[in-house]
């Protein structure tokens, strides 16, 4: 398998991180979890806009997505 893709959601929540769900995809694609990781605090202050009480950031793994969705079908 060749090398790993990731991506950043940011996540608005309520109070506490109760009930979140993903406000945004950040742009940039990481190809490390840690690189993505590092770039969280800059993200989350980069979309402070959203109105959500608590924002978080998650990185995910989309190499798999992206192998699947360039997959030819077969006949």
């Amino acid at each position: 398998m060749g090398p790993f893709v990731y991506v950043m959601a940011i996540m608005g929540c309520g109070d506490g991180q109760y009930q979140c769900a993903e406000a945004r995809l950040v742009e940039t694609r990481y190809e490390s979890l840690a690189s993505c990781q590092q770039a969280a605090q800059a993200e989350l202050i980069k979309n402070g806009d959203l109105d959500y009480p608590e924002l978080m950031a998650s990185c995910r793994s989309v190499t798999n997505q992206i192998v699947m969705n360039t997959a030819k079908p077969r006949r």
